[in-house]
């Protein structure tokens, strides 16, 4: 794949994920049995171009990967999707960015356990190519990496690129990297506490106008089970703002979900639809993923995904042109 052919590049986190599916976390005193296991390749930015490459988009990755048997097994998710490595960064070290996730059997809810090193080995600005990352058309980001992810936005953003943000949940204030990084972002689409951590403002509506004048002309913060909500800037201030509600399925595994959708917006923005048809196509796509354990294993194919549209029908108050959707995910009962 050459550069000009890209369409997405992304620069971010790639993990290798150990998912531990239990009804009960184990004790000191007490084991437990598992309901499943998996190893699968993870991370914000790595799960997204993942999922954009399944769905048929051009995509390059930069990361960062270890020399070992965890280093290979993190990657083998990026060729088996036909993702251009050209330009990611080998260290001579173990790979350390390695996430114990455990899933929750009845609820598909998650909690991670990191190695201690993670991230110590993260890449500099002086690592990048330039020509390569501002050959395509997006450019998303989750904020690790942070120099180069600085670097390569304000590159995007010279050449009249897109650059998209994984703003990740949180429960507090935003750290001064992020804050600083999303003046460079175009499209902000972020978990649950997010804008609120952004822009001080506790009402998430509120917030969400307020994220706009930070710099991006999107905004999208996902709140699990009760969807979406979106605000965008037009030439006279916001012009739109929409709840986009969740599409229902059996969830086995919301780990990598917001990932997931991330990498299905771009795609959208990519064919050129509107803001409320790609989030319905994102939204898709990543409740489907939520049926399989893993963030990645799930992850449709856009001809699946359309079935999935299909059969959904069209959710009360559709107009032409335009969807409700989310992220986030109802089980159904």
């Amino acid at each position: 794949m050459t550069p000009r052919s890209l369409q997405i590049v992304g620069l971010g986190m790639a993990t290798l994920d150990v998912l531990l599916r239990l009804k009960d976390m184990p004790t000191w005193d007490h084991g437990t049995r598992l309901s499943d296991f998996s190893l699968q390749g993870g991370g914000p930015v790595g799960t997204a171009m993942v999922a954009a490459a399944k769905l048929g988009s051009r995509v390059g990755f930069i990361s960062t990967v270890g020399n070992d048997i965890a280093g290979e097994l993190k990657m083998r998710s990026f060729h088996e999707v036909g993702i251009d490595l050209s330009h990611l960064v080998q260290r001579d070290i173990p790979e350390n960015q390695v996430v114990i996730v455990y899933v929750h059997a009845e609820t598909g809810e998650r909690v991670f356990s990191g190695i201690t090193r993670f991230g110590d080995t993260q890449i500099k600005p002086e690592e990048l190519d330039r020509a390569y990352i501002t050959s395509a058309d997006y450019l998303h980001l989750d904020g690790y990496h942070s120099a180069a992810a600085m670097e390569a936005a304000q590159w995007m953003r010279a050449a009249g690129k897109t650059v998209v943000l994984d703003g990740s949940k949180t429960s507090g204030p935003v750290g001064q990297h992020l804050r600083q990084l999303v003046r460079h972002v175009d499209v902000l689409i972020s978990g649950s506490g997010f804008v609120q951590g952004l822009t001080g403002e506790p009402d998430l509506r509120v917030a969400l106008e307020a994220a706009l004048d930070h710099g991006p002309r999107i905004v999208v913060q996902t709140e699990g089970a009760d969807g979406a909500y979106t605000v965008t800037r037009g030439p006279t201030g916001v012009e739109e703002r929409f709840h986009t509600p969740a599409f229902a399925c059996n969830v086995v595994d919301t780990t990598g979900a917001g990932d997931v959708f991330h990498g299905a917006y771009i795609v959208g923005l990519l064919h050129g639809w509107d803001v409320r048809q790609t989030a319905r196509f994102a939204a898709a796509v990543s409740a489907i993923k939520c049926t399989r354990l893993g963030g990645r294993a799930g992850i449709p194919t856009f001809e699946e995904t359309q079935v999935f549209l299909e059969k959904a029908g069209a959710p009360e108050g559709w107009e032409a042109g335009a969807a409700n959707s989310a992220d986030g995910i109802t089980q159904r009962r």
